[in-house]
């Protein structure tokens, strides 16, 4: 008798999109195993279990581009933040920063500043040993993880330069002949056993806690010649390149241009970000022309990564990673108490040096408005919702006087919020709609008292339904096939054979705004407070990994992060 083949799933009559751009199709997928052994029009083959997906998208999982994972996948490797708005893989290992290689306390240093994590979850992740000792011994400890979405670690030049030349010969002094050597050799095991790619660091708000606390990161301490090497290496493997640029330095793009121009093979490179800064209203008008020459003239393989939503950071008072591009901001920062930031405070000279600093408009990131910075939450309740300037105006006093006088006072119990860039909607569809600015940046698992950006892909739907600026095919072939063809990653397609990372989406309910950010006391870093979204419970009907339900309408199942679902994805040969 002929053996009849029983389905562990079954996904009927829902409109299914591949992932590639190709026009979406209304039909059947049959999963086995934890991957799709048939698309069809219908499919008559029996399952254990049967979803109607009528009226719902079948798509492939969303691909974040741009996490700072790295220390949450040790404690709560299910990631359920990102996963519950529909992401199935996600790179991690980004700005230089992985923790790969090297001792632990000093991963810890370059980390927590930077990322600014909690110094509970720094102490939570020293607590579980690290046991490897080799780039090779890492992908083989995160193969063991009972991991929600799949992995795709970039090795980080901080990490690699601090192991190699001990921390503190990395942040002052230039790597020896034989040091610069091993770099090569470490980095080149590193790519050989299965990293995607490398990220290195230029960006000077990056900088360490502890005993170096105030130094820039590692990376940042390098010469051409050090990136360069790593560059090559990419290169000759056909891997990733990632560099977050110095927007101080003009010399660090003549930099990375050296490094992603040029004949022959050519360099897979990409370099943040492409944002429509408040400061520089011009200044998204130079990303089209700049990739033009970059990629048509001088034969390059560029891409610059967006945030698909506006930049919103939220900030506990002096404490915020964006005073650290002024140098009484970074004082600030880098205190480890209040005392310290009070001492500081009591300075009349530190109050002028602030002053002028803030006020200063030579190279600045942030614009430092005080009328588009609004307090959020303060002990002067009726403060809240005022920007710094219409509270100063109230109490006829200047502005920045004003918000001295506040910050010394009230410290982190006043928290307040900016909009930095892509407030805008006409520059934000012209980036997220160039073939070569792809849809990153999230920076998901990072600052998680100051933004979460966990639903960038969603948003990109969201504004593709409600403007029409990408058909519906396209904006998920953005935030799915694209990506994982651009970094050479077995994922983000829906076709037999493939991986059972999916997502059913409502499209009624895409036809809204974009999330606002929402606080919640997190049990994952034993409740502590973390920005996140709660705007897709409607759009997210369903995601499954390795065809594994894990969210349902908003409900996490338990088994995300307690079973294996995931998997470390190598670039495809």
């Amino acid at each position: 008798m002929p053996v009849t083949i029983m389905l562990d799933l079954l996904i009927q009559n829902g409109l299914i999109f591949d992932g590639l751009g190709s026009a979406p199709i209304r039909g059947d997928v049959g999963i086995q195993n934890g991957r799709i052994v048939g698309i069809a029009p219908s499919l008559s083959t029996p399952a254990r279990e049967v979803v109607d997906a009528a009226g719902l998208w079948v798509t492939p999982g969303f691909i974040d581009i741009h996490t700072h994972y790295d220390l949450e996948l040790e404690i709560a490797p299910g990631l359920s933040e990102s996963v519950r708005h529909g992401v199935t893989s996600v790179v991690i290992g980004n700005c230089s920063l992985s923790v790969a290689i090297g001792e632990a306390q000093m991963l810890a240093d370059i980390f927590q500043r930077v990322e600014t994590l909690s110094h509970r979850l720094i102490a939570k992740w020293l607590n579980k040993s690290i046991s490897w000792q080799t780039p090779a011994e890492y992908l083989q400890h995160l193969q063991q993880l009972p991991l929600g979405p799949n992995i795709a670690p970039l090795f980080g030049h901080s990490a690699l330069r601090a192991h190699v030349m001990g921390l503190e010969r990395s942040l002052t002094v230039q790597p020896t002949k034989f040091e610069l050597k091993l770099m090569q050799r470490i980095a080149a095991d590193a790519l050989d056993a299965g990293f995607v790619g490398i990220s290195i660091d230029m960006f000077p708000w990056h900088r360490m806690s502890g005993e170096w606390r105030g130094y820039t990161i590692p990376s940042q301490h390098a010469k051409f010649k050090e990136y360069a090497m790593l560059a090559r290496l990419c290169k000759q493997r056909d891997r990733v390149f990632q560099v977050t640029p110095n927007l101080q330095k003009l010399a660090s793009f003549v930099e990375i241009l050296r490094m992603g121009s040029g004949f022959g093979k050519r360099l897979r490179l990409t370099v943040l970000s492409a944002l429509d800064a408040v400061h520089n209203r011009q200044l998204w008008r130079l990303f089209s022309p700049l990739l033009f020459i970059w990629n048509r003239l001088l034969n390059g393989n560029v891409r610059f990564q967006t945030l698909t939503e506006p930049f919103t950071i939220y900030s506990d008072g002096p404490v915020t990673p964006l005073f650290e591009e002024f140098a009484t901001g970074a004082q600030l920062n880098g205190c480890e108490s209040r005392q310290e930031r009070e001492k500081l405070w009591q300075s009349e000279g530190f109050r002028q040096q602030f002053r002028q600093e803030w006020l200063s408009k030579w190279r600045n990131s942030f614009h430092r408005r005080l009328d588009l910075m609004e307090v959020v939450r303060c002990p002067e309740a009726s403060w809240q919702g005022l920007s710094f300037a219409e509270i100063a105006h109230q109490k006829q006093q200047e502005p920045v006087d004003f918000l001295i006088q506040a910050l010394q006072k009230y410290d982190t119990d006043l928290r307040w919020v900016a909009t930095g860039a892509n407030d805008r909607l006409k520059p934000r569809l012209a980036m997220m709609q160039h073939p070569h600015i792809l849809p990153g940046f999230t920076d998901a698992g990072a600052h998680v008292r100051n933004l979460g950006y966990y639903d960038g892909a969603l948003s990109l739907l969201k504004q593709a339904v409600t403007t029409n600026f990408l058909t519906s095919e396209a904006a998920i072939f953005r935030v799915t096939g694209e990506l994982a063809t651009w970094f050479r990653l077995d994922t983000g397609v829906l076709r037999v054979g493939a991986k059972a990372d999916i997502v059913l989406l409502n499209p009624n309910a895409l036809n809204q705004p974009i999330s606002p950010q929402v606080e919640i006391l997190d049990p994952v870093l034993d409740g502590e407070p973390r920005m996140v979204k709660r705007g897709s419970d409607e759009i997210v009907q369903a995601v499954y990994i390795n065809g594994v339900r894990v969210i349902s309408k908003g409900e996490v199942s338990d088994r995300l992060g307690r079973e294996k679902l995931g998997s470390v994805l190598s670039p495809l040969s």
